[in-house]
């Protein structure tokens, strides 16, 4: 029998009752113009109770496509709970956002500084707040991200080594890749990790993008976990899953032997052998054109879709094939 829900939840100062849905305009700061610059905080409670998830994106300001992933989730009323409670921020870095940064107007990587502090940097001051007055009543959470500095990541999930409990969500989120990842010091994994939130990560395309296949496994993926936790309304169809997850433990970066055009063959999410050719990058007066093999075989989990690199800078993220399998 499902227990009816009386308790409110309270954030920021404001009531949500079980059955309501509720908007909370956050604003922690103004622009330098004394322009108000609110985060909008999308709460919809059932009546039943159950656990309270949130679906995050935009921590930085560049990485859209995790802002569409919420979007979506909100315009098809997946975040409308059958029990419990959802709460979805789209925008967490709003400053970002506006100027299409990855940063903070302070200069700061937000994931770098939770938990933040009450009287320190505009980043941090903006990570205190998320942290006491959201992430205490969360149980579960997604926050979305994409590659940066132009670098295309193949959807995938991380999460740190040792958990069973994240391991399980990673295997029914099942994107076509869960890395293992160790969290980092400052990052908004790591403090929700150690507030007791199981917290799954997800990577998938690039910054400035919006990839309508990469937003699909992100959406369906929240489908499926919302669905385990029997969160999700029985009108949203979940399609069959063709294939489980690959987890990862190693993986390393195969860097430009010099710098140069980089004509990409398109190989992002693929097993690829040893020796295969991933690029070749020539120089712009048609004098040589040398190409980026893979050292190893393993899958092609991210690729710098930049036309321009320099001597050294990251390619592609290679997996090392002896450490994958398929997810139970």
């Amino acid at each position: 029998m499902m227990k009816i829900n009386t308790t409110p939840i309270v954030l920021f100062g404001e009531s949500i009752m079980p059955g309501e849905n509720k908007t909370i305009n956050v604003e922690i700061a103004r622009l330098h113009t004394t322009t108000k610059l609110n985060i909008p905080v999308i709460v919809r409670r059932s009546k039943i109770d159950g656990p309270v998830m949130l679906f995050s994106a935009g921590i930085h300001g560049d990485e859209i496509n995790g802002v569409e992933i919420v979007r979506q989730l909100i315009r098809t009323k997946i975040n409308k709970p059958k029990r419990g409670t959802i709460i979805c921020i789209p925008i967490v870095n709003v400053f970002g956002f506006v100027n299409k940064s990855r940063e903070f107007p302070d200069g700061r990587d937000l994931n770098r500084v939770f938990p933040g502090s009450k009287t320190g940097s505009l980043a941090s001051r903006f990570a205190f707040h998320i942290i006491t007055e959201i992430m205490t009543v969360v149980n579960y959470a997604v926050d979305f991200h994409a590659g940066g500095a132009s670098r295309f990541n193949a959807p995938q999930i991380r999460i740190a080594p040792d958990n069973p409990d994240l391991k399980l969500l990673a295997d029914v989120f099942n994107a076509p890749f869960t890395l293992y990842s160790k969290n980092i010091s400052g990052s908004f994994r790591n403090t929700s990790e150690k507030l007791g939130v199981k917290m799954l990560l997800f990577e998938g395309g690039k910054s400035l993008d919006i990839n309508t296949a990469i937003a699909e496994e992100g959406i369906e993926g929240a489908k499926r976990l919302l669905a385990h936790l029997d969160m999700l309304d029985q009108k949203h169809y979940i399609p069959q899953q063709q294939s489980n997850t690959i987890y990862i433990e190693k993986s390393g970066w195969i860097r430009a032997k010099c710098s140069g055009l980089l004509h990409d063959c398109n190989m992002i999410g693929t097993f690829v052998k040893k020796g295969t050719v991933l690029a070749i990058i020539t120089d712009p007066y048609g004098k040589f054109e040398r190409k980026v093999k893979a050292p190893n075989d393993g899958y092609i989990i991210n690729a710098n879709h930049s036309p321009i690199v320099y001597q050294g800078d990251a390619i592609y993220h290679l997996s090392n094939a002896l450490d994958t399998e398929e997810g139970e």
